[in-house]
């Protein structure tokens, strides 16, 4: 029996990405460029059987998603939940034949990029210009240390490691695949977790934009693994 696949997904270059500028919770889409970021990602899992998909509540990584299951090689189609909005009970699907062809996404904030607070929409350079260069690093590079009205990548895992640990680790003790695309520090607290890192290894550790992440979930571990072997 093959053993349950997590990949982690960050989005896909975003406008603010490129310019440089601190996005946080600021919903900015794709560039071009992000898009074939997304695309390419996709064929690395195309062989992969998802039976769900989650990612933020920000566009960038829904359409990273959407993109990267664009190129899926099982024909089923991605289709996004709205739990706890008064009209997902008017989206049941009544044909058995066509919800079996469903992927469902769940979307919540909890899997959110990191909240910059009073960084939100500078560019980083001008952040350094106005708080002083070595302020801002501290800001960025420390694990319990936030911004002013924003969060520390402790408070982002406070959030994203229970929603985690609640809906996503459910579906891989049953034996299901999931992919999460989300975006670096939210992505980042979940390898702290499962990697069981230090607060210094994570700090230092980047995740590029549109690279999947794979594990194999066995026996309640995660196991860091070969995306070649795994797209089979």
């Amino acid at each position: 029996m093959k053993k349950p696949i997590l990949i982690l997904l960050r989005h896909g270059q975003s406008v603010w990405n490129k310019k440089n500028i601190f996005t946080g919770w600021v919903d900015i889409p794709l560039t071009r460029e992000g898009i074939n970021e997304a695309i390419k990602a996709g064929h690395l899992i195309d062989k992969i059987d998802f039976s769900a998909v989650y990612t933020s509540d920000l566009i960038r990584a829904q359409m990273t998603a959407c993109l990267a299951m664009s190129v899926h090689s099982g024909g089923r189609n991605l289709a996004f939940q709205h739990e706890g909005d008064e009209t997902q009970k008017n989206m049941q699907v009544n044909d058995e034949k066509n919800r079996s062809g469903l992927i469902p996404v769940y979307k919540s904030w909890h899997l959110n990029e990191r909240m910059y607070g009073d960084l939100q929409g500078l560019n980083k350079a001008s952040a350094a210009e106005e708080f002083g260069q070595e302020q801002v690093q501290t800001w960025r590079r420390s694990f319990d240390i936030a911004p002013p009205n924003g969060e520390s990548l402790e408070l982002t895992a406070s959030r994203t490691l229970p929603y985690f640990e609640q809906k996503i680790v459910p579906h891989l003790k049953s034996g299901e695949n999931i992919l999460v695309s989300a975006h670096g520090n939210s992505l980042r607290s979940i390898v702290y977790s499962i990697e069981g890192m230090s607060k210094e290894d994570i700090l230092a550790f980047e995740i590029p934009t549109g690279v999947p992440l794979a594990y194999v979930y066995d026996n309640g571990k995660f196991v860091k693994a070969d995306l070649n072997e795994l797209n089979k």
